[in-house]
């Protein structure tokens, strides 16, 4: 109170009152109450009349306590008595107001981004990404680890998405590729000697954007040398404590939960659960014993074969049964064909605890059964049952698993101030291309499988599980990794089981195969989404909420029209046609 200083700032508003003007100063650091009256110079006074929303200002003055205490801000207690104004800059009339609860449509909001960045909740979220990306550092420095920047135009490799080209001028008719992932250069570093590797990698993949993504992003990258699954794993706990407590002050309990890939499957139908509310899936083969639904039966029949590929799974929905009418659950059922489910099974448990029965929906098929299936599935009165069956096993449980991530929704399960992470662990190596009729990597050709399964490689590559993990949080994949191959042996005997042949595999891979005869280490390493981390943190549902400058759902920037067409000079530097 009584000390003399200058603020600049924007206009958030204005207030004129007659014989009193009030005018709310906004930078990134908050707002503060400028004050004017009409017993100060009348020029100042007529200038701060014409200042509008948005203007950006230098004003001097007094310190002063404000005769009405605003305790929603933290200098809500004082004002500014100005005696100087100066108009830095004047503004239009924008074309959305910048405010918090803004419900402006995301392309206007892009197209005046630099308007959008304004708002107080972005400009929040962008310094709170900055300080993950800090203390991030941080945790990497004080763990050794060297950061180390990998190149931006590479050699195109396959890695699943699709290639963001650049034609090169001086190579007529050679491309270069921007970076999925600096997955090859890490891999080097192990063999140059540089046993901890990080790095807050640019990424790029051309493929549709989504909410959780973009098509350039940003990764926390890592590599470690002599090092087995569990020291990757702890690691990066360690990490994700540090940066939680740091900016947060969220104490994360370690270490995560570990679920194999194939029990996440059959208790939640995703390799990506939400862990914040339980209602796992339960087997329910035995209910085409018990009861006549055909549709049950058939999921179940023996293939040509005579091998059982299909199955019935449950869910048992608490309590709810009274609230979910009919054209509810054909909502439900709507999700469910999405997955590529023929239909949704359904009842309602009624009756009592010592007499439960069926009503509606497959109830009629399962007459006299209620008590039977309700002691198997731990159901009671009360309860919604849903169900769906195919023959394909997985079919079944990714629908029903993309039900019970609705539910979750719905009934609002999801405690917004949990975080809830768990590893997922041994997942399937190989995955087969029905429509090129070979065999891919689930993940990458990288990947170490896991030793056992080492012998029985070509002979049954379904079988294999690799040294893969996933970290997910709240229902998103947050981050991927591997122990990878160091064996150019064992690289070559993969690259045969996904079709690539000895030259091709050279030609596309030969650099990397090379440094691996002259002494790999074991190693391996993970990639935590920063954009993905920063949103979940936010608790923001688009990560364009914690990025600059995104691009929309089309992949464009409406604010500079990118892409964009370019001269033809341009274009006959590089000899395209």
């Amino acid at each position: 109170i009584g000390n003399e200083v200058c603020v600049m700032g924007w206009v958030q508003r204005q207030r004129d009152l007659g014989a009193l003007i009030f005018i709310d100063l906004r930078d990134r650091t908050g707002i503060v109450q400028l004050a004017f009256d009409d017993t100060t110079d009348p020029a100042l006074f007529e200038k701060a009349a014409s200042c509008r929303n948005e203007f950006v200002l230098s004003v001097c003055g007094t310190v002063r306590v404000r005769s009405s205490i605003n305790t929603e801000i933290p200098t809500g207690e004082v004002e500014i008595y100005a005696d100087s104004v100066k108009i830095l800059g004047e503004s239009e009339v924008p074309p959305f107001e910048i405010v918090d609860d803004c419900k402006t449509s995301e392309d206007i909001r892009l197209k005046y981004r630099y308007l959008d960045l304004r708002r107080s909740k972005l400009q929040q979220n962008l310094m709170f990404r900055h300080r993950v990306a800090k203390v991030t550092r941080d945790y990497f420095d004080e763990n050794g680890f060297i950061e180390i920047e990998t190149p931006y135009l590479i050699r195109s490799t396959p890695e699943g998405a699709r290639d963001y080209l650049v034609p090169s001028r001086v190579h007529p008719g050679s491309f270069y590729a921007l970076p999925q992932s600096p997955q090859l250069y890490k891999q080097l570093l192990m063999v140059s000697g540089f046993d901890r590797y990080f790095q807050i990698a640019r990424c790029y993949r051309d493929e549709d954007a989504r909410g959780d993504r973009q098509p350039e992003f940003t990764q926390i990258d890592m590599e470690m040398s002599f090092v087995s699954r569990d020291d990757v794993l702890s690691m990066t706990e360690g990490m994700m404590a540090h940066v939680f407590q740091q900016t947060m002050n969220i104490t994360l309990e370690t270490p995560f939960p570990r679920i194999a890939y194939d029990d996440a499957m059959d208790w939640y139908g995703s390799d990506k659960p939400e862990l914040r509310f339980d209602m796992k899936m339960q087997d329910a083969a035995f209910m085409a014993e018990v009861g006549s639904f055909q549709a049950f039966k058939d999921a179940l029949a023996p293939n040509e074969k005579g091998v059982v590929t299909g199955a019935v799974k449950a869910l048992v929905v608490t309590g709810v049964a009274a609230d979910y009418s009919r054209k509810k659950i054909e909502e439900l059922e709507g999700t469910a064909k999405i997955y590529k489910a023929r239909g949704l099974g359904w009842t309602k448990v009624a009756g009592t605890a010592d007499a439960p029965v069926f009503e509606g929906g497959i109830a009629k098929f399962f007459e006299g059964q209620a008590a039977v299936v309700c002691e198997k599935l731990g159901a009671k009165a009360g309860d919604l049952l849903l169900f769906v069956a195919d023959q394909k096993k997985s079919v079944a449980c990714t629908a029903l698993g993309a039900v019970r991530s609705r539910l979750g929704k719905d009934l609002n399960l999801c405690n917004p101030d949990q975080f809830a992470f768990a590893w997922i662990v041994d997942f399937p190596m190989f995955e087969w291309n029905e429509e090129e009729n070979k065999w891919d990597t689930a993940h990458h050709m990288f990947t170490m499988p896991q030793e056992k399964y080492h012998a029985t490689l070509e002979s049954d590559p379904g079988s294999v599980k690799g040294d893969l993990y996933d970290l997910v949080l709240n229902g998103y994949e947050l981050a991927s990794g591997s122990i990878r191959i160091h064996d150019p042996q064992l690289q070559k005997r993969i690259f045969q089981i996904v079709g690539f042949d000895e030259a091709e595999g050279q030609k596309k891979f030969g650099f990397l195969t090379e440094a691996f005869k002259y002494g790999a280490p074991p190693h391996g390493g993970i990639a935590p989404g920063l954009d993905r981390l920063v949103m979940l943190m936010c608790k923001e549902t688009s990560i364009k909420e914690v990025i600059a400058f995104p691009k929309n759902s089309f992949a464009q920037s409406p604010m500079d029209d990118c892409p964009s067409e370019v001269d033809q000079k341009q274009i006959d530097d590089l000899h395209l046609i």
